[in-house]
Parts: structure tokens; sequence; C-alpha cells
């Protein structure tokens, strides 16, 4: 380790340890999606001194990102938020490497984009079948993977939890990432009814979520006859708030880092 990286991350090594600083260093993470959950993931492992990132995500960044997303500024809007979130990296660690991939992960690239053998890959879509995908792909070569469940329709930050994905209660979108993973991956289904570990550590919410109504109101309950299934969007569906996102993106970070350093 060069003294520019002992200086800016011996805070690091003061937490986890000396010997965590090398590990952190040579560490290779993929985090696909870096939006209002993944853009966070990538500041917090860019600021614990991650050797090298690949991020993976081909949307530029909207003005409506403004109120949940770490790349959306006034300057930045209509910019890649790969190559926003690549040079913001390389101003807090100039020798972290990171490797742009301006696509969306699809199942005709999957296999390409998840080639290099990361040594931990971060799922901060928001799309179930692709979340499954990424689940299913790193699972069957070996490659440790964490889920995100959805941030959209939460106030509370305090109310974000960690666990196996597929003990993870009540959140709709992991709910539907169990069921395609065991539909279309082969994944084992629970039985009798009790949930059933499937090695795959997520963060998720046990808030319940708040809907928007069409007159501008919230509530607790879905409107009548509005649609179901919202997602977290740049102009419609769930509502979203940074400190719900940004939490969930570094309780992401913390999992990986935990991970990566094996608590020494």
């Amino acid at each position: 380790m060069d003294e520019a990286y002992t200086q800016r991350f011996g805070g690091i090594g003061r937490l986890y340890g000396a010997a965590a600083l090398p590990r952190l260093q040579a560490a290779h993470v993929a985090i696909v999606g870096v939006g209002g959950v993944g853009s966070w993931v990538v500041e917090a492992l860019a600021r614990s001194g991650v050797g090298a990132l690949t991020l993976i995500d081909m949307d530029d960044v909207c003005i409506t990102n403004t109120n949940r997303q770490l790349p959306a500024l006034a300057h930045t809007v209509g910019v890649s938020k790969v190559d926003v979130l690549a040079a913001r990296v390389a101003e807090i660690n100039p020798a972290c490497r990171v490797n742009r991939v301006i696509e969306f992960l699809t199942e005709s690239n999957a296999d390409r984009l998840l080639a290099p053998g990361f040594d931990f890959v971060v799922d901060a879509v928001d799309r179930t079948s692709i979340k499954a995908l990424i689940l299913a792909k790193c699972q069957a070569r070996g490659m440790p993977v964490i889920t995100s469940g959805s941030a959209g329709g939460r106030r509370d930050p305090t109310l974000i939890r960690t666990s196996d994905l597929g003990l993870a209660g009540a959140d709709t979108l992991l709910k539907g990432v169990r069921q395609c993973l065991r539909r279309q991956h082969g994944f084992p289904k629970s039985e009798e009814g009790r949930p059933l570990a499937m090695g795959i550590p997520c963060v998720f919410s046990s808030e319940k979520p708040v809907y928007p109504w069409a007159d501008g109101s919230c509530s607790l309950e879905p409107e009548s006859g509005a649609e179901t299934g919202l997602r977290l969007d740049c102009a419609a569906g769930f509502g979203a708030a940074t400190h719900v996102t940004g939490t969930f993106g570094f309780v992401l970070a913390a999992e990986v880092v935990k991970r990566l350093v094996k608590e020494v």
C-alpha cells in the first residue's frame, strides 16, 4: 500500500483492523444499478478503500432523480450516471480502478457482464426478473452477491433490516424475486409454507409502504382502481427520500465490507 492510500483510509484500518486494508484494496466489486440505492453503495465502497469498482447502468441523470440519487445535480442532468459516479470516485480515491459499463444488464449480456469473477456483486436494480437473473448467475458461479429490496414508499430508515433472501418477510419486490428464482431458475420451494433460506443476503425495509393517490394525498392503502405493483421511477410510482435510499445503500455497503474483510 502506498502512503496516499494509507492516509486516505487509515480510519478504515482503525475500525476494521490494519489487515483489512490490503483486502479492501485488492477487492473488485460490481454494482448493478447505480440509481437511488446503488449510487450510495458506490460512494460508501469508494470511501472504504475498495480498489476496483465496476458500475453497470445505462441510465442518464434525470432532474426527477434529485430527491434520492447521489449523481443528480443541476449540471449533471442528461449525463450518464455511470460517468458522473466514475468521476466522483476518481476524486475520492484516484487509485481506484473504475470499470464503466454503460449498459443495462439483460439475459443476453449477463454472462458477459458477470464474467470477470468479482469479489462481490451488489444487485441494486428494481426489475424482478433481472434481479433473479443476477442472483442465479452469481450463485451458479459461486460469486458472492447481495440484493436490495424496495426503498420506494418508505419513510423510516430505522426500519431497514438485513436477512437471508428467503426469510425477508413481506417486501413485495423480494417476494417476486423469490418466486422468479423458484419458477425460472430451479431454486427449491419452501416446505409446508415455512420460509426456506436461500443463501443470499439481502437488505429490506419492514415498513409498510406509503402509496401516492391521484388527489396528491398519501395513504398506507393503495387507491381503489389504481395500478398495482408500483415502482420507484422518474415520473410516477412510489415516492422516495434520500434518507431511506441512502441508508439502503450504506447498509448494503456495510455488508459487503464486512464480508470482504471477514471480520479481521
